[in-house]
This record gives C-alpha cells, structure tokens and sequence, in this order.
C-alpha cells in the first residue's frame, strides 16, 4: 500500500515539516511506503511523481491552506486533514486509513 501527502500550513516553516515527517513514521510504524510533498515558504519540495500518485491508494493533503496544483489528483482518493491533526494524530490516521481501505477490498 502507497499513500501520498502534502503538508502546508500558513508560514511554511516547522508544521509543514513536522506535519511531514509524523505521516512517514507512522507509515514505517504500520508498514505502508508514505511519501509527502511540502509546500511553504520556499515552494514545493520532494515534489510527488506523477508515478507516485497513480500508485496511492490515498492522498492525504493538510487543508490549513490552499494546496498547490491541486488538480493532480483528480479521481483520487483524497483525506484532507489540517496540519495539526497530522501532527497530532498521525498514527490514528494511517491506521484508519489502512482499516478503511483493507475493508473496502
């Protein structure tokens, strides 16, 4: 299973990271390849590959603010999840996502 995020938050700087790096623990921690994409302050970094997002059963994109180029993933299955709550609850989130899409099978 592949899930693909992008974190962003307002000021670009610290939550968008650790917004980041909370969704690829917890993804190691569950045994799921997660990549994320950050947009802040200097731009999109580790830009997703449209490869990547072809492969994701999910997309999870923070909604703290507007996402760039959005329309990348169009007929995906998308969870938008604000920067916090990432952080907060990384874990409870690849969890249900793993349980919901397993179900859905």
């Amino acid at each position: 299973m592949k899930i693909v995020g992008v974190t962003s938050c307002p000021s670009g700087v610290a939550h968008t990271y650790l917004a980041a790096e909370a969704l690829v623990l917890s993804g190691e921690k569950y045994g799921v390849d997660v990549i994320v994409e950050t947009q802040g302050g200097a731009g999109i970094e580790n830009r997703l590959k449209l490869k990547d997002i072809y492969e994701a059963s999910c997309i999870i994109l923070s909604n703290d603010i507007m996402i760039q180029e959005k329309e990348r993933f169009k007929g995906k299955k998308v969870l938008y999840v604000s920067v916090s709550d990432i952080i907060k609850k990384s874990d409870q989130i690849i969890y249900k996502i793993i349980k919901t899409l397993k179900e859905a099978d």
